[in-house]
C-alpha cells in the first residue's frame, strides 16, 4: 500500500470516527463472506457499523482521540464495531452475536470505553450491565413510586369520605348498629292512698246548772 493510499485510508477514518468515544474491537478473521454480509446487516439495523481496518492505519487515524489506546497493543487484523444507543447495547449485541453458530468465529477482542482498553472478558462483563433505557425505566420507577404512594393516601381519606356523603344524600346511610337491647322501663311507684283523717274530738259536755 502506496504511502498516498495510506493517507487517504487514515483521513477516511479519521473523519467517520471523529466524535466515536468507544468501540469494541472484534474478530472476524475466517468469516463465511455471505455470513459476514449478514451480520454486517444485521448490525446496521441497530445502528451500528463494522469496518476491517489495518491496525497501523487505524492507529494514525485514533492518534490522540479517546480511541486510541484501543490499537496500542493489537498485532492481528482485527474489526472495529461501534454505534447504538451506548457502550452497554454495543457490548450486548456483539456478544449476543458471538453465540449465533453461523457467524463463528466472529467475537469480542477488547475495546475502549471512557478512554480506558477494555479486554474481551470486560466486553463479556459490560454487556451484563443495564443499558441507558434499562437505567432510565429504574430510575423513572424509583422517582414515581414514592409520588404514587403519597397520592393514594391522599385519595384514600377523600374517596371514603365521598362515599359516605353520597351515601348520607340519598338516604342509604346505614344507622349505627345497637350495641345492647335496651333495657325495659320500669313502671313507675303507685301512688300511696291519702291517709285516713283521724276522728275529731268531741269536746266534753257542760254540767247542768
Amino acid at each position: 500500500m502506496s504511502k498516498y493510499v495510506k493517507e487517504l485510508l487514515t483521513d477516511h477514518l479519521r473523519k467517520q470516527w471523529q466524535g466515536v468515544e468507544t468501540a469494541l474491537l472484534v474478530n472476524v478473521s475466517g468469516m463465511n463472506p455471505n455470513a459476514s454480509m449478514k451480520l454486517r446487516r444485521e448490525l446496521r439495523q441497530k445502528n451500528m457499523q463494522l469496518l476491517m481496518v489495518k491496525n497501523s492505519v487505524a492507529r494514525r487515524a485514533t492518534s490522540g482521540t479517546p480511541l486510541e489506546q484501543a490499537f496500542e497493543k493489537l498485532k492481528s487484523p482485527t474489526a472495529v464495531v461501534w454505534g447504538g444507543e451506548d457502550i452497554v447495547t454495543l457490548a450486548k449485541e456483539v456478544v449476543r452475536l458471538a453465540k449465533v453458530e453461523a457467524y463463528a468465529p466472529f467475537g469480542p477482542l477488547g475495546g475502549i470505553m471512557e478512554g480506558e482498553a477494555l479486554s474481551a472478558d470486560d466486553v463479556i462483563n459490560v454487556s451484563k450491565w443495564p443499558s441507558r433505557k434499562e437505567q432510565l425505566s429504574l430510575l423513572v420507577g424509583q422517582i414515581l413510586a414514592p409520588g404514587a404512594n403519597l397520592s393514594s393516601q391522599l385519595l384514600g381519606p377523600g374517596r371514603q369520605l365521598a362515599s359516605q356523603v353520597k351515601k348520607k344524600s340519598e338516604g342509604t346511610e346505614e344507622a349505627p348498629p345497637a350495641s345492647a337491647e335496651a333495657p325495659p322501663a320500669e313502671a313507675p311507684p303507685a301512688e300511696a292512698p291519702p291517709a285516713e283523717a283521724p276522728p275529731a274530738e268531741v269536746p266534753p259536755s257542760a254540767p247542768a246548772g
